[in-house]
Parts: C-alpha cells; structure tokens; sequence
C-alpha cells in the first residue's frame, strides 16, 4: 500500500524572535493568531488515519490548535545540537567560528558534541520508512520546519549538503507519497479561480 504523508510545519512563535537550535519555547500568542488564520484550511487533515507530531512544544500545540491530537514522536525531534542548544545560529558563531564553520560544510560533521546532519537525516528518513502501511494510507505529521527539510532531502535522494537550500515556511503542508525507501515528493494543485475580464 502506498502511504500519503503531509507534512505540517509547527508555527513559530512572534517573527521577531530569533530561532534557536532546538527552540523549545511554547507558542505565543502571534503563534496562536497565526494558526487561527489557517485552521480552517488545514482541519481536512485531521480526517488522516494517523497523526503524529514533533515533542517540541509548539509542533504539539499547533497538532492541538488543528484538532489533530497528535501522537508524539520522538523521532521527529529536531537535530541534537549538544551545546549550542538554545543558541542562535549568530551566537555559536561568535563562540566557537571554526566549528561552525566546520558543521556547515561537512554533514558527518559534530563540533557541538550533538547530532550530525547526516545522522540528523537518516533519523529522520529512518522514521519515514518504517511508517506502518497496514494501519491507514493517510498520515499528517506536525513538524518543525528543519526537521521537514531533513525528510525532503531523504526522500528526494540529494546530497546533504542540500539541506541548506531548502525553505519551510511556518504552516506550510509538503506531500510525500510511497513507501520504504521508494518515496515521492508531491505537489498539489490549486484549483484554478476563474478570472474575470
């Protein structure tokens, strides 16, 4: 059986505060606003046979806020990034600019004692493909956006490196469909509104 999984990306909490590794801040009310707006259009998840979510605070609260009731996985946890935990990306390069440096060019790469990328997308992937075929077709994920860009890049073959290049905004869907190691990235279309002369 092939399954359809999409994708959620958890909302960020106020746009003017810095993201930070693993950023376990719960949402504020900029975040719920913002799920508000969408939730109408993203409630038809719900009907999924499945439903998971990141363990971060605000992948939960969004899952919540849709009326998804996600299971937590902990295997859509962010990546590990040992101590610059709660540090943005600006403060461990003031820190420590070798081993960034380092982390941002070689995937196998673990200057901050955590996770590499490379680990980081085969966790992540690795989780995808043992997702069970016989309980249901559909399943909905609610996600942070760097731990979707660690499924795209596995499902979609490319290099690592790969991973920087790939954008997430908050409350975006992304589609894969397939099975164990056989996945597909899909895109969906928008019913074309007919335009007035």
């Amino acid at each position: 059986m092939q399954l359809r999984v999409t994708f959620v990306a958890a909302v960020r909490s106020a746009p003017l505060l810095a993201e930070r590794f693993q950023d376990d801040r719960p949402l504020d009310q900029a975040g719920w606003d913002a799920v508000q707006h969408v939730a109408r259009e993203l409630l038809p998840l719900a009907a999924a046979e499945l439903r998971y979510c990141s363990p971060t605070p605000r992948s939960r609260a969004t899952g919540d806020a849709l009326g998804y009731a996600p299971l937590v996985q902990l295997a859509l946890r962010d990546c590990d990034m040992g101590r610059w935990r709660g540090l943005t990306l600006g403060e461990a390069m003031a820190r420590e600019p070798e081993a960034v440096d380092a982390w941002l060019a070689d995937p196998r790469s673990t200057p901050h004692g955590g996770e590499s990328l490379l680990q980081f997308i085969s966790r992540v992937g690795g989780w995808l493909d043992t997702r069970p075929a016989d309980d249901g077709g559909r399943i909905v994920a609610v996600a942070e956006p760097s731990v979707i860009r660690a499924a795209l890049v596995y499902v979609l073959k490319a290099p690592p490196s790969t991973y920087w290049n790939l954008d997430v905004r908050p409350l975006s869907t992304t589609t894969v469909t397939g099975c164990a190691g056989r996945w597909n990235l899909r895109f969906d279309a928008v019913s074309a509104q007919p335009t007035r002369a």
